[in-house]
């Protein structure tokens, strides 16, 4: 008790008001039950909507309504009104009214593709007959029978030697003449 009245006596007029003046949520009101913080939206659905804020698990908020299919909750925030989604959150205080949502937003403007452009990559195949069997030439058949050969008159052994020889014979001469 003495500490508290050493704290008012500290404290101004002025700032001990502003520690009054801070609201607490009255009627329907819904508690964060996930573990994690959940995104509040402009409306119901995690695809039209976009988010708008964030509460944390254990914050209390006032509920406003609730979607006509009762998977979504309209609530009030400190930075205006959004939805939650209901499988998040816990209601308390009464029985909540059915909300129209809001009209989905204006999707943003999408890029096109030129058609002439497109046009270019539109391959047409060409219209071709279908291939047909070719059967293959016929194999000539190769005669392996003995040929008879005539004997040559000069035997190709010979004309070897005689080169070999004449050969010899310059390799000598060029190493006389050259000592």
């Amino acid at each position: 008790m003495l500490i508290s009245l050493g704290t008012a006596a500290l404290l101004s007029p002025r700032r001990a008001g502003a520690f009054q003046d801070v609201p607490t949520p009255t009627g329907i009101l819904v508690t964060v039950t996930y573990t994690d913080p959940i995104n509040v939206r402009s409306g119901p659905s995690t695809i039209l909507y976009p988010i708008v804020a964030q509460l944390n698990p254990g914050e209390v908020v006032p509920a406003l309504g609730i979607s006509p299919g009762r998977e979504w909750i309209q609530i009030t925030y400190p930075g205006g009104t959004g939805w939650v989604y209901a499988s998040f959150v816990s209601i308390s205080g009464g029985e909540l009214r059915i909300v129209e949502p809001p009209p989905t937003p204006t999707p943003p403007i999408t890029a096109t593709i030129d058609p002439t452009l497109a046009a270019e990559f539109a391959i047409q195949p060409t219209v071709t007959r279908l291939p047909t069997f070719t059967p293959p030439a016929s194999l000539a058949v190769i005669d392996m029978t003995p040929q008879s050969t005539t004997p040559r008159a000069v035997a190709p052994g010979i004309f070897i030697m005689v080169l070999g020889l004449l050969g010899g014979l310059g390799l000598i001469l060029s190493f006389i003449l050259r000592r």
